[in-house]
């Protein structure tokens, strides 16, 4: 899932105070389930941002609203007319949801009220960590469902660096080794042979031609 973060309400206001009718629109699907985008987080922050505006002496109107997601045009539809009609609007979806809004409604200013910050799982209620950089060339399958890229440190491909120490990184002791994880898993699902196979260095570029990446499905 994609996790983001609520961006500070003093930075919200400053993007989007000079406006009169500002919709907050909560995105209901990834950024939902880390409690900081999804509908009941677009109410909240209408109803901050209009007793930021009573203290300020401004007369905005916040409307909020939001859809299940905000990067496929069909979720739209039954909030067509109350995008189209707002002279801001107030995305809390990830930077995905931001751009695609941007798109579609060119004459209209589209603010971000998050920071996307990685691709990630839940551990537990409350607590969700990095598992994923979307690089594009995934080496799952040979470390045995342990990114390398994403929890190591220094992104190392081919075994542990010199600082891992008892399991741990050498960044905090608080971090495990992701190739201490990856030789336990290994090790555990009788594939400890794939540790002696080597991986190139990492192509950021998957498609080699630069710029944004796409994927075309045959047949739509």
């Amino acid at each position: 899932m994609i996790v983001g973060e609520q961006k500070p309400l003093e930075e919200i206001w400053e993007m989007v105070k000079q406006h009169k009718n500002v919709t907050v629109f909560g995105c209901n699907t990834c950024v939902a389930v880390c409690h900081q985008g999804g509908n009941k987080e677009a109410e909240i922050l209408a109803s901050l941002l209009r007793m930021k505006a009573t203290q300020e002496g401004v007369e905005i109107e916040f409307v909020d609203s939001g859809i299940e997601r905000q990067c496929e045009h069909e979720f739209f539809e039954k909030t067509q007319d109350l995008v189209v009609k707002s002279e801001a609007v107030l995305s809390l979806a990830c930077g995905i949801g931001v751009q695609f809004m941007a798109t579609k409604y060119s004459s209209i200013p589209i603010y971000p009220a998050l920071n996307t910050t990685f691709l990630g799982d839940v551990i537990k209620a409350g607590h969700f960590t990095e598992k994923c950089q979307a690089c594009g060339d995934c080496v799952l399958g040979l470390t045995a469902g342990v990114c390398p890229v994403s929890r190591c440190a220094k992104r190392v491909l081919n075994g542990p660096c010199g600082g891992s120490t008892s399991g741990k990184c050498e960044i905090s002791k608080d971090v495990d080794c992701a190739w201490q994880l990856i030789i336990d898993r290994l090790d555990a699902i009788g594939k400890l042979e794939n540790y002696e196979k080597l991986s190139s260095i990492k192509d950021w570029s998957k498609d080699r031609s630069g710029g944004p990446r796409s994927f075309i499905l045959e047949g739509f």
